[in-house]
């Protein structure tokens, strides 16, 4: 198997080139960023995926026969210009398209997307069903209407939308989560045990190495959720995170507290200081809960490997060694 990744030197990328190339096939990383490690049976090339020259050469030098489509601009900017600053996720989903169809070797083609696709707490009615409510989910539902208008590019292909992904490796708002965490400034606010689909990043790649292992019959033209199959609770998810660091136990706030900060944060933020960390926006998105459907992912992908608490502690590992350093 040859695997051909973009956006492979970011976090869910660089576990995927790990995973992949650990079973001994090859891949190529496909991403403007460097890889921050060359594990072998990796080879990379730096490229712009809204460059569709150099794009279709680098397909055709590698040969894939199969390919993972992970890059994105994935940040919540509601001032950015959708069709300009969200180009990766619309043009470059063209780009892509057009490569895989113009590659011989090409069998296959996972396209990722993302949950955003429909606001949380929506429960969409059908794989095009989709309700976005930042303009990083209208890209991205743009990117999937690319994809189902060219039939993937004429070979096998599936959508995915992963979930929230945590774990080693997570970007730095979430590393500055486990830093409140740790010195207790995070609160749970109210008593519901908030039930979410999250999906560890180990379990991750579990799930796209089977996409990529299963007879193509499998998963041609289907839309999948990657997360854990089981949802968590946040409050239990923090509470273990916070026995995993050695803090305290977690304080609890009403919800009409949090509110009433959260909308000063909102004055804040009107007056020109986005970067205040607390907004009705993050409180309304802790406060919803939001589950989605993993029954056709699981009878693909089938047992996962790592638990919540194998996950917690492996996160928190990384998180001291980061620290420490």
């Amino acid at each position: 198997m040859k695997v051909l990744i973009t956006g492979s030197s970011g976090f869910i990328g660089c576990h995927l080139v790990r995973g992949i190339t650990e079973r001994g096939h090859s891949v190529l990383g496909v991403d403007v960023d460097m890889p921050v490690s060359r594990p072998s049976g990796f080879t990379f090339q730096k490229c712009d995926i809204l460059d569709p020259e150099q794009l279709k050469a680098i397909f055709l030098e590698f040969e894939p026969t199969h390919v993972i489509h992970l890059a994105a601009r994935t940040d919540l900017d509601e001032k950015a210009d959708l069709l300009i600053d969200y180009a990766a996720n619309v043009g470059g989903v063209e780009n892509i398209v057009d490569a895989v169809q113009s590659t011989s070797s090409v069998s296959c083609c996972i396209y990722t997307s993302t949950q955003l696709v429909c606001r949380p707490g929506y429960l969409p009615q059908n794989n095009q069903d989709w309700q976005p409510h930042t303009k990083y989910g209208e890209s991205k539902v743009l990117g999937e209407k690319i994809v189902y208008k060219h039939n993937g590019g004429g070979k096998s292909w599936c959508i995915v939308r992963p979930t929230t992904v945590w774990g080693p490796g997570m970007n730095s708002h979430y590393q500055n989560f486990i830093s409140l965490v740790e010195k207790g400034r995070y609160f749970h606010v109210g008593r519901k045990l908030l039930l979410k689909s999250y999906g560890y990043v180990g379990n991750l790649v579990h799930q796209y190495m089977k996409l990529l292992e299963v007879p193509e019959t499998k998963i041609q033209g289907k839309m999948l959720y990657l997360a854990d199959y089981d949802p968590i609770s946040l409050r239990r998810w923090v509470d273990m995170l916070s026995a995993e660091l050695g803090s305290g136990s977690i304080m609890t706030i009403p919800e009409i507290l949090a509110r009433f900060g959260a909308y000063t944060g909102d004055i804040v933020n009107f007056l020109g200081y986005d970067n205040f960390p607390f907004n009705s926006f993050r409180l309304n998105n802790v406060l919803t809960e939001y589950q989605v459907d993993t029954s056709d992912s699981e009878g693909i992908c089938g047992e996962l490997p790592y638990s919540m608490e194998d996950g917690v502690r492996a996160t928190v590992d990384w998180y001291k060694t980061l620290k420490n350093h």
